[in-house]
């Protein structure tokens, strides 16, 4: 299911006096965050008027947070980017949960977690057996976000009960 907002970091303190925040990003680079103009913080929008790569980090600039004191208070709160200012063909491990997955035209489950891992994310799914299906061209077939589906192929080892 397509969200409304991704969250994209959390703001973990402030930089400068003019009201500058230090952002640790949840996306694939820090450089990701510089590319959007606008955000919501806490139920606000906000226009990005600069942002910067530090490290793992960006410093941004918000509108309307313009002393130490504003960017104090927007400590620990999540930036949250608009679904619609990114490519659709982009998908967060955010949008599937609770999609619904099939094998060979049946229902296997749903996904209920995504799991990180240095060569590729794995997909936990749920339904009468649990399986982990690893995110890869050669198990996942097709993504239809439209209708929260999933088309995969299993092979043997995936059934989290089988020897």
């Amino acid at each position: 299911m397509k969200l409304q907002f991704i969250e994209a970091g959390e703001i973990v303190t402030t930089h400068g006096v003019k009201g500058e925040v230090k952002v640790l990003p949840w996306l694939d680079s820090p450089e990701d965050l510089c590319d959007f103009d606008r955000c919501r913080i806490g139920g606000a929008d906000y226009t990005i008027e600069s942002c910067r790569v530090q490290k793992t980090c960006n410093l941004v600039k918000l509108s309307g947070i313009d002393t130490m004191e504003d960017a104090q208070a927007m400590r620990g709160k999540v930036i949250e980017l608009y679904r619609e200012d990114i490519d659709d063909e982009v998908i967060f491990a955010a949008e599937l949960i609770d999609m619904e997955v099939y094998c060979e035209g049946q229902q296997i489950g749903v996904i209920r977690e995504v799991l990180d891992y240095p060569g590729n994310s794995v997909y936990v799914v749920k339904g009468q057996y649990e399986y982990m299906i690893p995110a890869v061209k050669q198990f996942i077939l097709s993504t239809d976000m439209e209708n929260n589906r999933m088309q995969v192929k299993l092979i043997e080892g995936m059934r989290s009960d089988e020897n």
